[in-house]
């Protein structure tokens, strides 16, 4: 007595049809969102009705006896064998494939709305020649052009202008998104290029007009000094005076150390500064005044790295709002699966019904 021919053609067409399904289900699984995954459980009836088909199919033909091994496993044997079994295999094949149909596998887009809270900038730079002192590395004006880089890079969604005073205030660059080319021309500020003097009031009121058009939910300037207002028409007291009308927030930062610094104090016919260590002069209490009037805040920087702090802090004060809001959209994606398996159950069904009677 040996296991029919058909036994083992069975399994072997059924353990390929679950690997396909299986296949199938994970690219479903890997590849979609599945509305209702828990439906891939009954796949695992599968198996339990393959092996009770098998089972019935021997039953009702009962064992066969083998005198030779070309009664039995000759080419047409093996052949009908093989032909026998796939109408089971395809039944197997397209159930799995409904299942995975009923599973929903839906592919889904998703676009997001971004809602910004703008918020428009201006730094009003002191590059008068007292920013040359070397109590910050290598003196003042490069120490606050690095960190004012420095606090550009950190608001990449915001208009920043730029003003730059001496004794007279002039618009180094205007409001812009344009980071890049705003950055090259803070690098390029120097001290001496206008008249000389400090005009405090000047640089703060030439900032404020650059705002007067301004529509941003937020406007700010940011006035750095390391000295005294002593010359321009415009005082700084009025100067913040429009800035509170206008709604324009001022912070004001007081550059350099305490005590005595090394400062430029005379030019020679070359070009050259004489340096000598004379007074900090820098007008605090003005500072804070401008700072009270218009909601801002003074800060005192005495060295580099309490100057990054302060733009870190000015940065985290005056945060730009961004809400996003997600749409997603999602597309029913079962109809292949459907379309294969029914196709599939329809094949093993006319296999069975036509072809298998043919070689009975």
């Amino acid at each position: 007595m040996r296991r029919p021919k058909a036994d083992i053609a069975y399994w072997i067409w059924c353990t390929a049809a679950a690997l396909a399904v299986g296949a199938c289900a994970w690219f479903a699984v890997s590849r979609f969102t599945l509305a209702h995954p828990e439906l891939l459980w009954l796949g695992a009836l599968l198996p339990l009705a393959a092996a009770l088909q098998a089972w019935r199919e021997r039953r009702s033909a009962g064992l066969t006896r083998l005198s030779t091994l070309s009664a039995h496993l000759g080419k047409r044997g093996s052949w009908k064998a093989l032909v026998k079994a796939m109408p089971l295999a395809l039944g197997i094949a397209g159930t799995g494939m409904l299942i995975i149909a009923l599973a929903r596998p839906q592919s889904h887009d998703t676009r997001e709305d971004v809602h910004q809270e703008g918020i428009d900038i201006v730094i009003a730079m002191d590059i008068s020649g007292s920013m040359l002192a070397k109590d910050l590395k290598p003196d003042r004006l490069e120490a606050a052009k690095r960190t004012g880089i420095r606090f550009i890079d950190a608001r990449p969604n915001d208009r920043i202008g730029l003003v730059v005073y001496e004794g007279e205030a002039f618009t180094q660059c205007p409001l812009t998104t344009d980071h890049a080319t705003l950055k090259q021309l803070m690098a390029d500020a120097r001290s001496g290029l206008i008249e000389g003097g400090t005009a405090v009031g000047m640089g703060l009121a030439t900032a404020v007009n650059r705002m007067r058009e301004s529509e941003a939910t937020s406007k700010v300037v940011v006035l750095l000094t390391d000295g005294v207002n002593n010359t321009g028409s415009v005082q700084p007291i009025d100067a913040a005076h429009i800035a509170e009308a206008l709604g324009v927030r001022v912070y004001t930062i007081g550059v350099g150390t305490r005590g005595k610094a090394l400062s430029p104090v005379a030019r020679y016919p070359n070009g050259q500064y004489k340096f000598e260590y004379v007074d900090v002069d820098l007008d605090e209490p003005t500072m804070q005044e401008i700072a009270k009037h218009t909601g801002g805040k003074y800060f005192r920087a005495t060295d580099e790295k309490r100057l990054r702090e302060i733009y870190e802090e000015i940065d985290q004060l005056e945060r730009t709002r961004i809400e996003v809001e997600q749409f997603t959209s999602r597309k029913e994606e079962f109809h292949p699966f459907a379309l294969l398996g029914a196709s599939l159950l329809f094949a093993g069904f006319l296999i069975d019904r036509s072809v298998l009677r043919g070689i009975a």
